[in-house]
């Protein structure tokens, strides 16, 4: 008998005869709804993000492609790259967006991508009381790398993909995706407790929320 043998034997003699009962369901009393209205999913979104250092703004789907080219004047953004799919009413990609240069996402390479100011995307859905926004990879919203290698993200998310705790979230989104859960800017306090931003992803994250 080797020796991975016998500590398996006695394990399985501490255990006793093998049991057939099912296992008791687990308690599920955690909260399933914040039970928040519209507006104060929105606002405390707009909390949540602030206190993790992204930058927030307001806009009406009307205003909506000014906002955006507002946040870009801000930033000094002047070559941004876009996923496929990317829904902005008024957008040409062709002629660009008030000075920014846009590039349709094809397959660019990590060193490509790095060589741009940063990302516009949309979202999958965002949760208000962590200040947390997650991509799946769908349209408008672009593999893993386009969101992770560029120093900029500007991420657009409506009203109606705001829910307010995680178990909403989980609900709405589908396991086999590509997931990147982000809450503010890329940052670490690994070493000396030094706030380092920028190591994982974007060290800058505006968000546009958008709706009432």
């Amino acid at each position: 008998m080797s020796a991975r043998d016998e500590v398996l034997g006695r394990i399985r003699t501490a255990l006793g005869p093998a049991r057939d009962e099912a296992a008791p369901p687990a308690p599920d009393g955690y909260r399933k709804n914040a039970g928040l209205s519209t507006a104060h999913l929105l606002d405390l979104l707009a909390e949540r993000l602030t206190d993790y250092r992204a930058a927030v703004r307001r806009a009406e789907p009307a205003q909506l492609l000014d906002t955006v080219a507002a946040a870009l004047a801000e930033r000094g953004a002047r070559r941004l790259v876009v996923p496929p799919g990317l829904d902005l009413p008024g957008l040409d990609l062709s002629g660009g967006l008030a000075g920014v240069e846009l590039m349709l996402d094809d397959g660019l390479s990590a060193r490509e991508l790095d060589g741009f100011d940063g990302v516009i995307t949309t979202a999958a859905v965002a949760i208000a009381e962590t200040g947390t926004i997650i991509l799946d990879g769908s349209a408008g919203q672009g593999r893993r790398a386009l969101s992770l290698i560029p120093d900029y993200h500007l991420c657009l998310v409506r009203a109606r993909q705001v829910v307010g705790l995680v178990p909403e979230a989980v609900a709405r989104l589908r396991p086999d995706r590509p997931l990147t859960w982000i809450s503010g800017p890329s940052a670490t306090s690994d070493i000396e407790l030094n706030r380092v931003e920028g190591v994982h992803g974007p060290r800058t994250l505006d968000v546009i929320l958008i709706g009432p």
